[in-house]
């Protein structure tokens, strides 16, 4: 049980690593961090979302969200048309330079997940998403009783 926790532990913790890592590494020429290209990613995949609907995409709270959407907006890769009286309702739309930038993060990110995909079958990465799925729901009901 204990080489179980402890492989599981270190493996999470490495994958996470490495993902902060090379999001770090692939937007330092633009001094972005890892919730902005989140948000960026998103918003280039999937058209007019609000900062609410990127907080539930990211899994990132509503601080996290907005400190990072004002950052993107003061530096030109988005802006909020605010149509609603809660700014966080309003969609939000990529700029030139957050298209830009939005594809560059969308084609590293296929390009990656195809390199990680090398070693799986088709059928054997559907099961794994699966697990960790099962394993993220799992953990999740575990820390809602602590």
């Amino acid at each position: 049980m204990k080489q179980r926790f402890e492989t599981f532990t270190v493996l999470i913790n490495r994958i996470s690593r490495n993902i902060r890592k090379i999001k770090n590494q692939e937007m330092a020429e633009y001094n972005l961090r890892s919730s902005h290209i989140s948000c960026l990613y998103y918003l280039y995949t999937f058209d007019g979302l609000t900062a609410t609907d990127l907080c539930e995409r990211c899994e990132e709270d509503k601080a996290t969200i907005s400190r990072a959407l004002d950052y993107l907006e003061k530096n030109g890769f988005l802006t909020c048309e605010t149509k609603y009286a809660k700014r966080y309702k309003s969609p939000l739309v990529l700029t030139e330079k957050g298209e830009e930038v939005g594809k560059k993060i969308a084609d590293k990110i296929e390009r990656l997940l195809s390199e990680i995909s090398v070693g799986l079958t088709e059928d054997e990465r559907i099961e794994f998403y699966r697990s960790l799925a099962i394993i993220s729901d799992s953990l999740e009901n575990a820390a809602r009783k602590i």
